[in-house]
């Protein structure tokens, strides 16, 4: 009797370092490195391109973001800035304003994402990129009785079944430099009735994630804890981009300029899987592929279905991303890899997933 009762006990204690843990304000990325490897397809790592258009090179929870955005005082514009920092914002979408130049932020920012636990995989001053290894938020895993008193001895068997990875994208502008972090994620599932076996899949990408490592880097770059929080506070903007034809090629139409349309679809760009080979902003083109990231090759994933995938399908699909100005709004379109128009059933979902990321 007195066995069950310390069982039941241990039970009880158990479950409420749980939920305590579930509920704290947590990110933690330090352990990462112990976390189940993904085995990425080398085609989704960033290739070396033509130059031309190159630049030269406290623990918080998405929980603890909400709570702040409702306790801080109402901003009734997308655009505040605090020093030479500063956050805009359109829709979902977030990213710093630095009155410095890439060369004078690169150090910084590479120094950020190492402080923050991640090893960076991709590394290219050239073209103004930087992206973080697939990483475990080990802050997600119960702090339960048996973790907690063994500690490192089964840290390993624990997992979130789930992986982040972030990239960092560097765009010079007259003034400074433009920062834009987008996170892309991966999910374990089960792919049989028998649960016996898993599989790694996309997962939505997460902009309250985005948006609470572009306040840190703000701290990171002079700016107050205090002072990050009300930047990122900002309210929502009205929906802007919806999707039309013109002639029969699908297109978005976003109801601003080119300039902040053309930071826009990077982002999207960014956080939807594609990958950016190249871009030429005087001619408004991104030069993209995409390649589903399912290391399994048992099920083609959300994006491989969404595109045709199947496991036997290899070669990586480029497309051109057109963004043109169309007076103070800007029509976004699809290319085929020679430049002429795509009007295939590809052109229509790479608009939607687009259009959808706009809004």
């Amino acid at each position: 009797m007195k066995n069950l009762s310390r069982l039941a006990l241990l039970a009880l204690v158990a479950s409420l370092a749980a939920c305590s843990v579930l509920e704290s304000d947590k990110i933690d990325y330090k352990s990462a490195g112990k976390a189940p490897t993904l085995e990425v397809p080398p085609d989704l790592s960033q290739l070396s391109r033509d130059n031309r258009y190159a630049i030269p090179g406290g623990a918080v929870s998405a929980n603890s973001y909400q709570a702040g955005i409702a306790n801080a005082p109402g901003i009734p514009t997308a655009v505040v800035n605090i020093g030479d920092v500063r956050m805009e914002r359109s829709g979902t979408q977030r990213w710093i304003v630095v009155n410095r130049t890439p060369d004078q932020l690169w150090d910084p920012v590479k120094d950020f994402w190492q402080e923050n636990g991640f090893l960076l995989t991709t590394d290219q001053r050239n073209l103004g990129i930087m992206e973080t290894d697939w990483a475990e938020n080990r802050a997600k895993l119960p702090q339960d009785i048996i973790r907690g008193t063994l500690g490192k001895l089964v840290d390993s068997v624990y997992s979130t079944g789930e992986l982040d990875r972030f990239r960092t994208r560097l765009e010079r502008t007259p003034t400074g430099t433009e920062i834009f972090i987008s996170h892309r994620g991966m999910q374990e599932v089960y792919n049989n009735s028998r649960q016996d076996q898993t599989v790694w899949q996309p997962r939505p990408s997460d902009p309250e994630l985005e948006t609470e490592f572009l306040r840190r880097l703000m701290v990171k770059l002079g700016v107050s804890q205090e002072q990050s929080k009300i930047l990122a506070a900002t309210n929502s903007t009205p929906k802007t981009a919806t999707i039309a034809k013109v002639g029969n090629q699908p297109v978005v139409q976003i109801s601003e300029g080119f300039d902040r349309a053309w930071r826009r679809v990077g982002l999207a760009l960014d956080r939807t899987g594609f990958t950016v080979e190249d871009r030429d902003r005087s001619a408004g083109l991104y030069y993209v592929r995409y390649v589903p990231p399912n290391p399994d090759k048992k099920e083609p994933g959300f994006f491989g279905k969404l595109f045709g995938g199947s496991s036997k399908a290899e070669a990586p699909a480029k497309f051109r991303i057109s963004v043109k100005a169309q007076g103070e709004s800007t029509t976004v379109s699809v290319l085929n890899e020679a430049g002429a128009p795509e009007t295939s059933v590809n052109a229509e979902r790479i608009v939607k997933v687009i259009a959808d990321d706009l809004r």
